[in-house]
């Protein structure tokens, strides 16, 4: 299974909010996901970014791209 760290939208109308998941690359944005490694909010001033690196990183050992 070929896996992508990508950002999943959540949150209302106007309002995003990202989940920074790993997926199948073949799951559509908001689909399926293996694991949540983090989140992103775009509207907070400044933006917030948090992930857990070593989850990521094991991840990307693993060859997620």
């Amino acid at each position: 299974m070929a896996t992508r760290i990508r950002l999943r939208r959540v949150g209302r109308k106007g309002q995003a909010y990202f989940r920074i998941v790993v997926a199948d690359s073949k799951s559509p944005r908001d689909g399926r996901f293996v694991a949540t490694i983090g989140h992103y909010n775009p509207r907070a001033n400044p933006a917030v970014i948090d992930v857990n690196a070593e989850q990521a990183r094991a991840w990307l050992e693993k060859g997620a791209t």
